[in-house]
């Protein structure tokens, strides 16, 4: 291959995958169906869901180019993957209500992501000449792993904004069969009172009425699900801290890591028009 066959080949190679095209063109497919159909069904909410989920959709190359950074063609279709799955299968179609465990695996990926995101930003500024602090490989992990768990803290608190000020359950609620609270202590000595085999819960309302939720259980609001998505989001900052540690200390050739971790594009390759 000449030396313009090979510029014409990394060129392509760091604007646009011809795999991750293909995923984008069927995801962007099925974006525009489900919106149509939405617009004919008058579901607005949904209409604007789509319309979020097809900006989302062209972020990753519109961030490449203005960055002048290469996104490996892996973590581009996880990326976009990971918005189809959580705007248009989460929202729209009601997977996180609907298929168990959805959720989980969308905050898992995106702790790993997000430690990614982090890992990159400060990777990209050690290996920059105008800076003049170079950071070792236990400290870029670090800054990968706190990046991502400060991105998830945040994200919760906007969870709790949205069920406490707007009335919404982003928070998902969990039934359990078991309470453990200082509140019921009729001393006020701050003794733990555990109340156990929890089967329902009735409501007392207002003007004296009752109603028997059938819940099967106590409805613990929110504070499991929070938990349980930070975990889980420190479980993918974990693994993606780990990967990038050796991608350092190896200096660049982890197979794993160089799939994941953006990479600097040359002056003469991001002069080029996108063909």
């Amino acid at each position: 291959m000449g030396k313009e066959g090979k510029k014409r080949s990394s060129r392509k190679e760091i604007y646009k995958n011809k795999t991750t095209l293909t995923v984008y063109l069927i995801l962007r497919g099925l974006i525009i169906l489900a919106m149509v159909r939405a617009i004919f069904r008058h579901e607005y909410q949904n209409v604007f869901f789509c319309a979020l989920s097809l900006i989302l959709l062209i972020m990753p190359s519109i961030i490449s180019r203005k960055l002048e950074i290469m996104l490996p063609s892996t973590l581009e279709i996880i990326i976009l993957l990971f918005i189809f799955a959580a705007e248009i299968l989460g929202e729209m179609n009601s997977f996180y209500v609907r298929v168990p465990h959805w959720d989980t695996m969308l905050h898992t990926i995106n702790g790993f992501l997000c430690a990614a995101i982090g890992f990159a930003l400060v990777d990209m500024l050690n290996r920059d000449d105008r800076f003049s602090f170079k950071l070792s490989p236990v400290y870029l992990a670090m800054v990968a792993f706190c990046f991502s768990m400060t991105v998830g803290v945040l994200w919760e608190f906007f969870e709790f904004s949205g069920d406490y000020l707007f009335g919404m359950d982003m928070q998902k609620d969990t039934v359990v069969n078991a309470i453990h609270t200082v509140n019921l202590d009729k001393t006020m000595t701050n003794t733990v009172v555990h109340v156990k085999d929890i089967v329902d819960v009735i409501v007392v309302h207002s003007d004296g009425s009752k109603e028997a939720l059938g819940l099967g259980g106590y409805l613990d609001v929110g504070i499991q699900d929070t938990m349980k998505d930070l975990f889980v989001n420190l479980i993918g900052a974990v693994v993606f801290s780990i990967i990038g540690f050796f991608f350092v200390k190896e200096k660049g050739k982890g197979r794993v890591a160089s799939r994941f971790i953006p990479q600097v594009v040359s002056p003469e390759e991001t002069d080029k028009p996108m063909e």
